[in-house]
């Protein structure tokens, strides 16, 4: 199997990304999760930028890594200097990594208008800078900026501009589409004659501003290349970077090139969203190959082809990937699919079963008048239970008053120290009455609390039960304030996260909903 070399930009490329701000301890614990999946290189920012990256390159001598190794990033050095003059450089050394990236311009236009300098003295920037840090013992990573512009431009020149990086030490040429507006028919031809001309490894560095970073990186990685640079969950400058998540499965599973060690592309799934996390980015559902919904099935014609082989409308096996299939839930979904939700709920349950036929009835009435559980499975679990028979009732909610207050000009003067609702509820346990009250920052936590508080005596897991999300979505707008709203919550008790819905015209009402199921959720998973 012909390998393919990994760098993660995530911590400095990915950096740049709109609404990311890594802390001292997000990069470290980044560095883990891309350790652990066993990427090649770790690209983990410019110590000549700022103070927080020096900090890290400092802490990070004493890190341990098992598969990456650690690379300091920055550029070639300034006009009109000498490299052992040049502060960024000398950053690179004091950052103490076996490898060091470095850019330098590729295209006439950026030398000549951006860095207001000569060709030449541009190459001898490039080559000074890489034999400065090769003589220092660093493997030198050279990247070309905005290589595929400047090879459109003046072909020779940028010829010229990788062959001083090489003949000065660097060990790999990376090619950048760094503006991401190259086509990847553009890209796999230019990286073709690139190949062709120089006995070097070539590298790819490609952006998503046409959607296409994959295909760009695919495309020169078919041309020749065999270092692919990219993030893990595809976030970078502008549009981001390759999503190396959807790259590298590309690469194992249908070109038979390896870029992880053995066993760990079935980690790709979670250390990408332990990563997402980190980064405080939502990943999208359909991002491939690791999304929530890569693997969903919803018609009811695709879920019962899938059940019976599972290449019919999967071109993997999710458990390649460590992502799983997934059956959405709703009047589309047909028998099969339901069947199939409800087998560790129902072992041995059939499509044919009458239970079956009752819940798919139930589904097309429910989802007619607003409900919907494609998103809300734990409220799906609880009706399956009500209609085959394996449900009880743990409490009931006897009455629940719930009231929001408003002080006209006092607001910024009461907000410290009172709350702006309350809520009073009483349940029924069994024989036992209970009553409770509580305050919230808003009707519905003030509900969730009362309630939680009173049920709490008889189940004291609900303590560790908090809610995590919280969206409302206006059914019938036409109706205006009558209308009725749909109220989707997630629940989590710090281990797992399940969601359950409500459907009512009174907010407060489809919110009393989806808590009771989210509760009773727990408490069934808890006795079971």
């Amino acid at each position: 199997m012909n390998s393919i070399e990994i760098l993660d930009t995530t911590l400095r490329d990915g950096a740049q990304g709109e609404g990311i701000s890594f802390s001292f301890h997000d990069k470290l614990a980044i560095t883990g999760l891309l350790d652990e999946l066993g990427v090649a290189f770790i690209e983990a920012g410019n110590p000549g930028s700022n103070p927080k990256d020096i900090e890290f390159f400092r802490e990070a001598k004493k890190l341990r890594l098992q598969n990456a190794r650690l690379c300091a990033f920055g550029s070639t050095r300034k006009k009109g200097i000498a490299a052992k003059d040049d502060a960024n450089l000398q950053s690179l050394l004091a950052a103490e990594t076996a490898v060091a990236v470095i850019f330098g311009k590729t295209s006439r236009l950026h030398v000549e208008s951006v860095l207001k300098a000569s060709t030449q003295e541009n190459l001898d920037m490039i080559a000074e800078s890489a034999a400065f840090l090769r003589e220092a013992g660093r493997e030198v990573i050279y990247d070309a900026e905005h290589f595929f512009d400047g090879w459109k431009e003046d072909s020779a020149y940028a010829l010229q501009t990788l062959r001083s990086a090489l003949e000065a030490g660097a060990s790999r040429l990376v090619l950048c589409d760094t503006n991401g507006g190259s086509f990847p028919w553009e890209i796999e031809s230019i990286t073709r004659a690139v190949a062709a001309a120089l006995p070097a490894p070539l590298g790819i560095h490609a952006h998503n501003d046409m959607g296409l970073a994959v295909s760009c990186s695919l495309a020169a990685l078919q041309a020749g290349a065999v270092h692919a640079q990219g993030t893990l969950t595809g976030a970078g400058e502008r549009c981001g970077n390759t999503c190396l998540a959807a790259l590298i499965p590309s690469l194992e599973l249908k070109l038979g090139r390896r870029c992880l060690p053995p066993g760990k592309l079935s980690r790709i799934t979670e250390l990408t969203r332990k990563a997402a996390e980190i980064s405080n980015i939502t990943l999208p559902g359909g991002l491939p190959y690791i999304g929530a919904s890569a693997f969903a099935h919803k018609a009811g014609m695709h879920a019962d082809a899938i059940i019976k082989t599972r290449a019919s409308f999967e071109h993997i096996d999710p458990a390649l990937v460590g992502n799983g299939r997934h059956f959405l839930i709703s009047e589309m979904g047909g028998r099969s699919a339901i069947a199939e939700r409800l087998r560790s709920l129902l072992p041995g349950v059939t499509r044919d079963a009458p239970v079956i036929a009752r819940l798919s009835r139930r589904l097309k009435e429910l989802e007619a008048e607003g409900w919907q559980f494609e998103g809300a499975e734990a409220s799906f679990e609880i009706l399956a239970r009500k209609l085959s028979g394996r449900y009880e009732s743990f409490f009931s909610i006897l009455t629940y008053r719930v009231a929001s207050e408003f002080y006209a000009g006092l607001e910024e003067a009461l907000k410290p120290r009172i709350y702006p609702a309350n809520a009073w509820v009483k349940v029924l346990v069994g024989s036992e009455e209970e009553i409770a009250a509580a305050e919230g920052d808003g009707p519905v936590n003030a509900l969730d609390q009362a309630l939680r508080r009173a049920l709490s005596r008889f189940f004291p897991v609900l303590r560790e039960v908090r809610l995590d999300d919280y969206k409302v979505r206006v059914i019938n707008g036409s109706d205006a304030t009558a209308a009725k709203v749909r109220v989707l919550i997630e629940s989590t008790d710090g281990c797992t996260t399940w969601t359950t819905v409500g459907v009512s015209t009174d907010v407060i009402d489809a919110s009393r909903k989806a808590l009771v199921d989210s509760i009773e959720y727990k408490l069934f998973k808890r006795k079971e």
